[in-house]
């Protein structure tokens, strides 16, 4: 399996690309990482520094992939952060050369744009863009529920206001959702859950909320369900896949006291999930 991924990249820590590229090669999948930005650290931190890449630079690299005449052996492409607005035009570019090559490949799209807690942190541009131009141009995206909200016009609360959502924004393009945070008012104690809705129907995982906030985790979640979900063809076993490594991985995180993902530590339970976590269909 290969994965063109054109996200961002960071030297210390692990956001973008420099947190999908080594989950996905634990999982034996060849990844050519193109990058939006090159940051020091992840704006998290309130400093950071290092360029914001120009679209023609982007399309450069892409365009020197391509020469290699490799592109028919790109399983799929996978979006996130996107930093400049002009981005958006460079990765819709290459799906359509990669989609031309093969039509097979599919077109994730991880539409970062926030979250409740802290609201929009791109560019006023880049979720108009996401929602009316790179949204409708794939086939599985990755929001967080607040995302989902933003996308569709809508603001779910149930899985029912969830599921809704979910068909609006299936309706705009992408036959393949996954909800990355599904936060609910009758949902148990201290559990957060995950949705994955295909045109095969819609599953559920639910898992204990840890209390920490972990930058980088949606980025590892997009990377890990595009794979699992191409090697297997399975959605369940893609979401109980995803849900299991993510949870161990952040747990990690926490034990140890440091800020960022603890990536390397972790990698046995990204190669061989435990798969401790029950996926329900719903009805």
């Amino acid at each position: 399996m290969s994965i063109l991924s054109i996200q961002s990249s960071v030297a210390y820590g692990h956001v973008g690309n420099s947190a999908a590229v080594f989950p996905l090669q634990r999982l034996g999948v060849e990844v050519w990482p193109v990058h939006t930005v090159h940051f020091s650290n992840h704006t998290g931190y309130g400093e950071w520094r290092g360029p914001l890449l120009a679209a023609d630079d982007v399309r450069a690299v892409i365009r020197g992939v391509e020469e290699r005449g490799v592109f028919a052996g790109v399983d799929a492409v996978l979006s996130g952060y996107q930093g400049g607005e002009g981005i958006g035009d460079v990765i819709l570019d290459a799906v359509a050369q990669v989609k031309a090559a093969n039509p097979a490949a599919i077109y994730a799209c991880d539409p970062v744009m926030g979250n409740a807690r802290s609201g929009c942190f791109v560019h006023p541009a880049i979720p108009v863009l996401l929602r009316e131009r790179v949204v409708p141009a794939a086939d599985l995206i990755t929001p967080n529920q607040f995302e989902l909200g933003f996308l569709t016009g809508t603001e779910p609360r149930t899985v029912e206001e969830t599921l809704a959502s979910v068909e609006l924004a299936r309706a705009m393009g992408p036959s393949m959702v996954l909800v990355t945070s599904v936060e609910r008012p009758d949902a148990a104690a201290d559990t957060i859950e995950m949705m994955a809705v295909t045109d095969d129907g819609a599953w559920i995982v639910q898992t204990p909320r840890l209390p920490m906030k972990a930058n980088g985790s949606g980025d590892v979640t997009a990377a890990l369900f595009t794979a699992h979900l191409l090697s297997t063809g399975d959605p369940a076993v893609a979401l109980a896949r995803t849900a299991s490594s993510v949870f161990d991985l952040l747990s990690n995180t926490l034990e140890s006291g440091e800020r960022e993902l603890q990536l390397v530590q972790s990698q046995s339970t990204i190669a061989e999930p435990r798969m401790q976590f029950e996926v329900s269909r719903l009805p």
